[in-house]
């Protein structure tokens, strides 16, 4: 690979085909299939994200996601298995069967862009509320949170296009959050969270500056919606990985906005050792996903809840 000086807008970094370790025979058919219907109908098509990421690093990604500068409206006309999902982030999901490509429109900052309140907002702590403000493939590369998940394989010239750095990250197996970390945490309070999930799953170094903010500003992920936090909280610990991002969790302090009345038990020396039942609850998860053996939330949340459990009981009994 490829790793010089960090590129800018104006000066992509193009890596092609015989510099990089990308084949289309690692990528599922569907997506193949959404990114030659986009390139063919005339609209810019590449593969982005974590697919592209996971690749680079000889992993097999669990998904794939296409970028492109079709509106999802434009997608919903080439596709008739597609739907429009989403008010934050308005994408589009192309169903095949059980796999689902998600499809999103290049986007632009919008913070410099008066005229664009109707698709842009953001709440008085500077979270994201709404952004679909569409730009050029280099103004998206911008706003994507992680250096290596704004790495772009275009179907049109199977090269990766590299507006950020990412490829000079990868090569250095570094995880590096683009722009002012305590500002993009701010916006999205879950990138704190996937910052130590990606991490922990592909064994990388966090940056300092991306590493930094996290203890500090934790408790903003108490005011992300609940449902969404499940799902996030699901894809970092139900995992092989989960005990690994459990203790960074845990030692950065956003395990404890999540279940506080857990940490707070566990934070009593008559309860600590119920850290043990959620230790052995992840481990077990992580071995049975190995195995290709069925999981289940049920297991590991009564696991997470099990110290808030036992000192709730302990009261109760104090009190008859």
């Amino acid at each position: 690979m490829i790793a010089n000086a960090r590129p800018t807008i104006s000066q992509a970094q193009v890596i092609p085909r015989d510099q990089h370790c990308i084949s289309r025979a690692d990528i599922s058919d569907a997506a193949l299939k959404v990114l030659y219907r986009l390139k063919d109908a005339g609209f810019r098509a590449c593969l982005v994200g974590g697919g592209v990421r996971d690749l680079l690093l000889g992993v097999v990604p669990k998904d794939f996601d296409v970028a492109t500068d079709a509106t999802p409206e434009q997608v919903d006309d080439l596709f008739r298995n597609a739907r429009q999902i989403g008010r934050r982030f308005k994408i589009a999901h192309v169903r095949f069967g059980r796999e689902i490509i998600e499809v999103s429109t290049f986007r632009a900052d919008a913070t410099n862009q008066p005229t664009a309140d109707a698709d842009h907002a953001t709440d008085g702590s500077g979270r994201i509320l709404r952004d679909n403000v569409y730009g050029s493939i280099a103004e998206d590369a911008r706003r994507r949170d992680f250096t290596i998940n704004a790495l772009y394989y275009d179907i049109s010239d199977f090269a990766v296009h590299d507006y950020v750095g990412g490829m000079a990250d990868v090569d250095s197996r570094r995880l590096r959050l683009m722009g002012d970390p305590e500002v993009r945490y701010r916006e999205d309070p879950v990138r704190m969270l996937r910052a130590l999930r990606i991490a922990a799953k592909l064994d990388l170094d966090i940056a300092p500056d991306t590493l930094a903010p996290i203890s500090e500003l934790a408790g903003l992920l108490a005011e992300v919606p609940p449902a969404r936090l499940f799902d996030e909280v699901l894809k970092a610990l139900m995992a092989p990985y989960g005990l690994a991002v459990y203790e960074r969790m845990r030692e950065h302090g956003l395990f404890k906005p999540l279940f506080p009345h857990s940490v707070a038990a566990l934070a009593m020396s008559e309860f600590a050792n119920s850290e043990t039942v959620i230790r052995r609850a992840l481990e077990n998860t992580g071995q049975r996903m190995l195995d290709d053996k069925p999981v289940t939330p049920a297991f590991l949340y009564a696991a997470f809840l099990w110290p808030a459990v036992r000192e709730a009981q302990s009261a109760h009994q104090d009190d008859d």
